[in-house]
């Protein structure tokens, strides 16, 4: 008993001295998340805070706040940590965290004489210098569940203690949006992967914006409609760099219709566009169509992808009829 005791006061003073030597200047007083550090809280009332140039348009207003309330929806899903294990980009990563430099956690005993909450560091290398564990413990691209784990196998002045560790402020996680918006900049990642629409929620994007293009490792992707509600889905991840343009004034959008229809040729494109509503505005399909549907589409290397559809499937409702981008090519087939 005498052991237990003697050990137990030996953490709690040992967790009171590490406050002060952890803590970044001013980060105790700090109770907001990390989505502050970008300088944008996420609020309906946002918009009044902006110049004037900004969300100019009515109908870009509710595209704005579309936008806004979309991440916002985002931050406030309460998701659980789990192994996704390597990238690709998949939703799984937009369940989880994998703590890195910079980042500050919340380490608690809730067993221990002392309730205080005490904050660390994620130091240089992915280390944590916590000083009831025996010596620096690499924690860098770990979750908060495998960081408490190795930190209860770590702790040797108290037998098997539960530990609670949670990211305070995020750090080592971020986007940079540039070009047409109100808020450029950084943007810090609260999970290893986030909705584009996430980011631009609160770089708020100006009322001329119209497209953005995701440039990763240097590399160009696809330009994406901000007003394609399936395209502003897709996944961001640290070190991405966002560009949000607009289109030059009088600059139309096409779509090219081939094959076996009334009316091929290029044709005007428009947000939302679906596979069926392009054939009927192309004159529907000639007599010896048959029901498959090639969509082609340009990738970030400059070749076409192409994927077929079965036109009886959609009309049936057994797949969803599929929306098209700026610049797609579709041939109706003929009937084998």
């Amino acid at each position: 008993m005498k052991k237990l005791i003697i050990a137990a006061f030996i953490a709690s003073f040992f967790l009171t001295l590490s406050v002060s030597a952890q803590v970044k200047p001013g980060l105790l007083a700090n109770n907001h998340p990390s989505t502050t550090k970008s300088g944008v809280t996420l609020s309906a009332s946002s918009t009044s805070e902006l110049p004037p140039k900004i969300w100019g348009n009515a109908s870009l207003v509710n595209l704005g706040q579309r936008i806004r309330q979309m991440g916002t929806n985002f931050a406030n899903t309460n998701m659980p940590a789990g192994n996704t294990g390597n990238m690709p980009v998949s939703a799984a990563l937009t369940q989880t965290y994998r703590v890195g430099v910079g980042d500050i956690l919340d380490i608690q005993l809730p067993d221990s004489l002392s309730t205080k909450s005490t904050l660390y560091t994620v130091l240089e290398g992915g280390l944590l210098d916590y000083p009831l564990a025996q010596g620096p413990l690499l924690i860098g691209g770990l979750t908060t569940e495998a960081i408490a784990a190795r930190l209860r196998t770590s702790i040797k002045v108290l037998d098997n203690p539960s530990v609670s560790v949670k990211v305070r402020d995020y750090a080592s996680h971020a986007v940079n949006v540039i070009g047409f918006v109100g808020i450029p900049g950084a943007k810090l990642l609260r999970r290893e992967a986030v909705p584009l629409y996430v980011v631009l929620s609160e770089a708020m994007p100006m009322s001329d914006a119209t497209s953005a293009t995701l440039i990763r490792a240097g590399r160009s992707g696809e330009v994406v409609d901000l007003r394609d509600t399936n395209a502003m889905s897709q996944l961001v991840v640290a070190g991405d760099v966002i560009k949000v343009s607009v289109n030059p004034v009088g600059l139309a959008e096409f779509f090219f219709a081939g094959g076996e229809i009334n009316s091929p040729g290029q044709k005007p494109y428009h947000a939302g566009l679906t596979l069926t509503q392009a054939i009927l505005a192309s004159g529907g399909p000639t007599s010896p169509a048959g029901n498959q549907v090639r969509v082609s589409r340009q990738g970030s290397d400059g070749r076409l992808v192409t994927t077929e559809y079965n036109l009886r499937n959609i009309q049936s409702g057994m797949i969803q009829d599929p929306a098209l981008r700026v610049g797609d090519r579709i041939e109706v087939t003929r009937e084998k």
